[in-house]
């Protein structure tokens, strides 16, 4: 538990300084790091040895979070791209068929696409300002990027230290043995006032936009604290279906850095698309 928590003090100080990249290019490429490093343990789960479908994966990854920050400049023929992908990926897979499978480049390119894509969302976040100018400041970019890794890692948090207190009824056991029913609601409570007060702070010292109501964030944050419990679920199924405990060793306590952001792929995602919708109702 103390080289948990230490670890956590050490990653938490190290996004507080990455926040302070908000506005630059070092912003997109440390996160596209991060996706490279979290497809690097999921292409090592799956087995793959193939390295020219290896580097393919690790390129996708980095070249999906850093299109996020220069899609402005530039736009890319998303179908031609995708095709040529797979085909290349097809390519690798006959010239070493006897060791590279088709299920492995299946999952392999389903993570260098989705991880980086997820992931990429912080980028998009921040310029909500940009792409809805008559919605949300950048303030509000900032709040969206706090309160998307809240929503993931608080309840993440929350749920450990309620199930080791209080929790009785396992929720999954059959996928995550020491997962609670307890745990899930103490970490699901628990993210939700720890966000209503980050809301508070925003709005009382930041000039919040009246779009970000506390309605939206109470209802936001406990069905995105839902979202992020099934996301763990998932990659516990993954790791249990890979006979792996965890995704890599890179963070002592937590495993891999895929470890740390495997419910962040599915609140990340699941944040923009409510802001998307959110921006077509009220009009943005």
């Amino acid at each position: 538990m103390k080289k948990r928590l230490l670890t956590a003090v050490v990653g938490v100080s190290i996004a507080v300084g990455w926040l302070f990249t908000a506005y630059t290019p070092a912003f997109a490429v440390i996160m596209a790091v991060v996706a490279g490093v979290c497809v690097f343990e999921m292409l090592k789960v799956f087995g793959v040895k193939n390295v020219p479908f290896f580097a393919l994966c690790e390129l996708t990854a980095v070249c999906v979070v850093l299109y996020a920050e220069l899609r402005a400049k530039f736009t890319v023929p998303l179908f031609p791209v995708l095709t040529g992908l797979v085909l290349v990926s097809l390519i690798c897979m006959v010239l070493d068929h006897k060791k590279l499978r088709f299920e492995q480049v299946v999952c392999g390119l389903f993570c260098a696409l989705l991880i980086p894509a997820a992931l990429s969302s912080v980028v998009l976040f921040r310029d909500v300002y940009v792409t809805w100018p008559a919605l949300f400041t950048k303030n509000d970019g900032i709040f969206f990027i706090l309160f998307a890794f809240f929503c993931s890692w608080m309840t993440d948090g929350f749920a450990l230290f309620a199930g080791k207190a209080l929790g009785k009824h396992k929720l999954a056991p059959e996928i995550s043995p020491n997962k609670t029913v307890e745990g899930a609601v103490g970490g699901v409570l628990g993210n939700a006032l720890v966000c209503v007060l980050l809301w508070y702070i925003f709005k009382t010292k930041f000039n919040l936009s009246v779009h970000i109501n506390i309605i939206w964030v109470v209802v936001s944050a406990l069905a995105l604290s839902v979202i992020s419990m099934f996301g763990d679920l998932a990659a516990s199924t993954i790791k249990r279906h890979s006979g792996v405990k965890d995704f890599g060793n890179l963070l002592p306590g937590h495993g891999g850095a895929m470890d740390r952001f495997d419910s962040s792929v599915f609140v990340f995602a699941a944040l923009y698309a409510e802001i998307v919708v959110t921006a077509a109702i009220i009009g943005g």
